[in-house]
């Protein structure tokens, strides 16, 4: 049997991966590598806590691999030429890979494969992470969307899953070809072991993906709609890190939920895939607006007065000292779990862009390297929304109040007495604005801020009159 390279990158499952398929349906033996090479990533090297998880990702892949009689083989980059070295030593015919849509990933790719071909060898690219590829849709004009709510109607109308695929219970050993490094030489688990809270609450790989699924199915699933935006309950799916690694299919998340409609969960899945959908589209506008990740999508924005960083105000944010009680739950969250509920995700967002009035790309830059599901895609939609300047945005002059926010998503005040420990001695109402009675809060937490760095209503008004400066 011939050899094939199959290339695994942010696709580490092998049930519904479409490179592996390939390899097998042309009847080619799967060589299976993951090469490691983030200074191809352009500005956007994985950060931190990807790379944790990442670490334990490729093991599992590695262990589910030799269950079968095979193995994953570890490389540091460069990428071109390790494949091509890989190519001659293993004697293979063809190289196969599932896509990525980062930029700097696109235009690299798109290099190797023109290479590869050009050299006599197979190099074939799959779709193994959307529903839809980023460039299938166009507007009625023969451009791309920039609304969300009619790119997805017309991808519910072109959508077209594939069916599920479970992978061969054997795969063929080749042991032609170099082995590789050991997985610790890639150096992505931290040297201090600051990630250590974030296992208790998840479980890296395609099985610990599949679980997650199945809890979501057996729980959260009802009343997903109604209960999605309170952070104080178990009401989302947290696949998301799972969807970015490619741990699992959205087609077999949307299968799997499909299997479960009837009249009183239909709502809840539509609101689910519906959720998935901007995931789509979060890809389909970095495909077409690729210096979005560093520069505003409304270049309107451009002449906004952002205030000056000030380290030790971005620092408070980062470390959930702002005296917000919703904000630093949400930011302590984040560094214990490597994850932020999406609610939070919005209102830390607003604190920071609007009250704050901080450029999103430092709020960006610092999900990248703290979230254990940081995707380049979800990560730029999301900042660009809450700071006003993308597409479909919230608008700027939408200011969230954090205090009410919490009253309405977290009503008993349990979430931030969960991240925000300090506080659970105080009554309910006190938890949302504890600065209100600054002798209660000085006697339960004496070394919690005494009020917000930011006033809440003049950093509003700042917020609003830069806008309309701006303008």
């Amino acid at each position: 049997m011939a050899n094939a390279i199959v290339w695994f990158r942010n696709d580490l499952r092998l049930d519904d991966n479409p490179a592996l398929r390939a390899a097998l349906d042309a009847g080619l033996a799967p060589v299976c590598v993951y090469i490691h090479a983030p200074d191809e990533e352009g500005d956007w090297a994985p950060g931190a806590a990807s790379n944790a998880w990442r670490h334990r990702s490729l093991a599992a892949l590695d262990a589910e691999l030799r269950k079968r009689g095979s193995r994953l083989r570890l490389f540091h980059g460069p990428s071109h030429a390790t494949l091509e070295t890989l190519v001659d030593t293993c004697e293979a015919e063809a190289v196969f890979w599932n896509r990525r849509y980062d930029p700097a990933i696109e235009a690299r790719d798109t290099a190797i494969k023109r290479d590869l071909r050009e050299s006599g060898v197979r190099a074939e690219s799959h779709n193994g992470a959307l529903m839809l590829e980023p460039w299938s849709l166009q507007t009625g004009q023969g451009g791309p969307y920039k609304v969300f709510t009619p790119f997805w109607r017309k991808a519910l109308t072109e959508l077209n899953l594939p069916e599920t695929w479970e992978a061969p219970r054997t795969l063929p050993a080749v042991d032609t070809g170099p082995s590789g490094v050991a997985l610790d030489d890639l150096q992505l688990a931290p040297t201090l072991d600051w990630d250590t809270g974030f296992w208790t609450f998840w479980d890296p790989g395609e099985a610990g993906a599949h679980e997650a699924l199945d809890v979501f199915i057996d729980g959260a699933l009802r009343g997903y709609r109604a209960s999605r935006d309170r952070p104080d309950q178990a009401g989302t799916s947290r696949l998301s890190p799972h969807l970015h690694f490619g741990e699992i299919a959205p087609w077999r998340v949307v299968a799997a939920l499909e299997a479960e409609r009837n009249a009183s969960t239909a709502p809840d899945i539509n609101a689910y895939v519906r959720e998935l959908g901007w995931r789509e589209f979060a890809h389909h506008l970095l495909h077409h607006f690729p210096k979005t990740p560093a520069h505003n999508f409304n270049p309107r924005f451009e002449r906004f007065p952002w205030a000056r960083v000030q380290p030790a105000a971005l620092d408070a944010w980062r470390q959930g000292r702002t005296g917000v009680p919703i904000v630093d739950a949400g930011m302590r969250e984040l560094w214990h779990v490597g994850w932020m509920h999406n609610r939070v995700r919005m209102i830390v967002g607003s604190w920071l862009c609007k009250h704050m009035r901080i450029h999103w790309r430092e709020g960006a830059h610092w999900f990248w390297d703290t979230l254990v599901d940081a995707d380049l895609a979800n990560n730029t939609l999301g900042w660009q929304w809450i700071g006003g300047t993308g597409a479909d945005a919230s608008p700027y002059f939408r200011v969230f109040n954090p205090v009410t926010q919490a009253q309405k998503f977290d009503p008993d005040g349990s979430y931030i007495a969960r991240w925000v420990p300090e506080l659970a001695e105080l009554p309910v109402p006190l938890r949302f604005s504890p600065w209100t009675d600054p002798d209660l809060l000085k006697s339960v937490a004496p070394d919690y801020p005494v009020e917000p760095i930011v006033n809440l209503a003049a950093g509003r008004e700042a917020a609003l009159a830069a806008y309309q400066a701006s303008r």
